[in-house]
């Protein structure tokens, strides 16, 4: 192996700085690479040497694999870590790394490319003996798939040869659903990858995800870490995972660690990578796919069994050999992910951008068995160049129901202001029954959101919180400064979440009374500080974080933020719900434009597409009427609530007579 002395980094996030401090606290110099987007992101100051590698868009500068190298030259790197994501597993990528004289921390090109094809990878594992779902793997026409769509049997996935994430990945229940199928995950697959190939095979209907962590050596030593489970997914893109999963006895295990092995051996493996499964309900394991990289998920591994897997992956780069055996390894206790993202659960999760105004991690970390990876801090723009992932909150303990209640209790003491989040919907999936109880499957948090369970749907304020926000905006209407003498009333209108209530709030010392609707609270605010207000309702005494803007109170509670406004300070509502003017959901990329100017268009019906955070947001008509002005083309980029089209609405039916 060729030793090396300064580390770059081509990635950016969590995981850039993930591995930043390994590799410095190995010793190596470190080099970090950003965007113009990424300029001020916590990774480029971690770094000893930071490179400009261009624009905000992925492909002008993270996935642009000429100025990686010219970053790595220019500072003098003599070695490379991808991170996950961008171009971690791209196999040319890799090549290039090598001819350029860089160490490339990861497997070995052959092994990226072999498994980085879905399809050659399924006919390998077949080869070495590992479990596969039926399938057809070949690349063939519509007709010949449709063939072999009849002999595997419906349900099926149409899924992508090339990538990951969830993209390019389609299930079919039925002959008549194939086709359209075909034509939207190829196109998903050819715009996320390059590459329209897929496959068929079979739906293992309510399944649970386990994947095995394994690691190599340069010397022939392999290993399996034991397993991960990571069933709570939403549109196959995981939420939450944990290992040990809770659905895997002994000797499963010791089959999927087997086969995870075998895996690895197949592909002349190195270094640490991840061998995917489905369970099906007879406890059945099959072969999905390989990730030849680090997961997103690897905290919980490491929790367990107490190693580092990004150390790891730096010396076994540097030429050392694995530092244990398979029968020395051990695992103890449980632990448990939760991915929160800049997102909004109760608006089909739509992805969310803006500035982190404050991120308060420090009372969750005061906490035993929390660990927290980010790549933000206060100040940090969500933009929407890239993934929505903002951190991993990772909770440990002796048993699965102490390490639930860890994190949920993490989850609700690290407030985010500024952004909306999913803390909220995390807090309440690991309270549910289904997961608590481990009978959760791939497809049911796709099955919630299309039920609208009451886990999605957006959680009000609560009359304390209510009667808070009034005391607060009367206290900052009076003084900045609370004054023990003071009597004062006051009449305040507060809207949030669409909700608006006017309260009479009269003031005597620092007792404040609220009536809405002729009904009174009382409140007393004993000390209210920058980040923090201490308050006693009904004989209770909270503490509870806020953030105090111009006419905004925000109010953390259970991993959610409430934000009370105050009418005046709500801008363009009359013309955000005027539904003859089109606004973007959303910041981002309008990747496709289906209206044309002249089109006739009913309520409902698909207007354009815009792309941000590797998700594909659908434009819809609110009125019906006639597109008159198209305001941006397919390719812009838009920000939220910018004007896409103008309508000209149906003028409403006449009412007949009444008789």
């Amino acid at each position: 192996m060729t030793p090396f002395s300064k580390v770059l980094v081509a990635n950016r996030g969590e995981i850039a700085c993930r591995v930043l401090r390994a590799a410095r606290g190995l010793g190596y110099e470190t080099v970090a690479v950003f965007s113009e987007a990424d300029a001020r992101a916590p990774h480029v100051s971690l770094a000893d040497q930071a490179v400009c590698i261009g624009s905000g868009k992925a492909a002008e500068s993270y996935l642009r694999v000429e100025a990686l190298l010219d970053a790595a030259a220019r500072t003098g790197a003599d070695a490379l870590h991808p991170g996950y994501g961008f171009l971690s597993e791209n196999a040319p990528f890799a090549e290039a790394c090598v001819a350029a004289n860089l160490v490339f921390i990861g497997p070995p090109a052959s092994a990226i490319r072999l498994m980085g094809d879905k399809a050659l990878a399924k006919a390998r594992m077949q080869e070495a003996g590992v479990p596969t779902v039926p399938g057809f793997w070949g690349a063939a026409s519509d007709d010949e798939l449709a063939h072999a769509a009849a002999r595997i049997g419906y349900p099926l996935l149409v899924k992508a040869t090339a990538g990951g994430g969830g993209r390019g990945i389609r299930v079919v229940h039925e002959e008549r659903a194939l086709a359209e199928a075909l034509r939207s995950a190829r196109a998903e697959a050819a715009n996320a990858f390059g590459n329209a190939e897929v496959m068929l095979e079979r739906f293992v209907e309510r399944g649970r995800h386990v994947e095995v962590q394994i690691f190599a050596d340069a010397h022939g030593n392999v290993v399996h870490l034991g397993e991960r489970d990571c069933t709570a997914q939403r549109r196959r893109q995981k939420v939450i995972e944990e290992a040990p999963s809770p659905i895997v006895r002994p000797a499963l295990r010791a089959r999927m660690g087997e086969a995870g092995v075998a895996a690895a051996r197949a592909v002349d493996y190195r270094g640490a990578g991840t061998v995917e499964f489905i369970v099906d309900q007879a406890g059945e394991p099959y072969f999905l796919e390989m990730n030849t990289r680090l997961q997103v998920e690897h905290p919980v591994t490491e929790l367990v069994t107490g190693l580092d897997l990004v150390d790891m992956q730096l010396r076994v780069a540097a030429g050392e050999t694995l530092p244990l055996t398979q029968a020395e390894l051990r695992s103890t206790g449980h632990a448990i992910e939760a991915r929160l993202y800049a997102e909004d659960p109760y608006a089909d999760f739509a992805p969310q951008t803006g500035t982190i105004v404050r991120f308060d991690t420090e009372r969750a970390l005061a906490h035993p068995g929390i660990r927290i990876d980010s790549g933000v801090v206060s100040g940090s723009e969500v933009t929407p160049f890239y993934d929505a992932l903002i951190a991993k909150v990772i909770a440990h303990g002796s048993t699965r129901a102490e390490a639930v209640r860890r994190l949920r209790r993490a989850l609700g003491d690290a407030a985010l202001f500024g952004v909306r989040t999913n803390a909220r919907f995390l807090r309440d999936l690991l309270a549910s029954d289904e997961f608590t109880e481990a009978t959760m499957h791939t497809s049911l948090l796709d099955e919630w959101t299309t039920e609208r369970r009451p886990l999605l749907v957006r959680p009000l304020p609560t009359e304390e919180l209510w009667t808070l926000a009034f005391a607060l905006r009367a206290g900052a209407e009076q003084t900045s400064t609370l004054r023990s003498t003071s009597v004062a009333g006051f009449t305040l209108q507060l809207v949030c979440d669409d909700v608006k209530r006017c309260a009479r709030v009269e003031r005597a010392r620092d007792e404040f009374v609220c009536e809405v609707d002729g009904t009174s609270s009382s409140l007393r605010l004993d000390d209210v500080s920058e980040h923090d207000v201490r308050y006693r309702y009904g004989g209770v005494s909270t503490v509870r974080r806020l953030l105090r803007k111009a006419n905004e109170v925000h109010l953390a509670s259970d991993g959610g933020v409430f934000v009370f406004r105050e009418p005046s300070a709500l801008r363009g509502a009359s013309e955000s719900n005027d539904p003859s003017r089109v606004l973007s959901p959303l910041a981002g990329t309008l990747s496709r434009v289906i209206a044309q100017v002249g089109s006739r268009v009913a309520v409902g019906d698909l207007l354009a597409v815009v792309e941000a955070m590797k998700m594909e947001i659908k434009v819809l008509a609110a009125c019906a009427g006639t597109v008159s002005v198209q305001h941006r083309a397919a390719g812009d980029q838009v920000a939220t609530s910018e004007l896409l089209f103008s309508l000209v609405p149906e003028p409403a039916p006449e009412r007949a007579p009444e008789a």
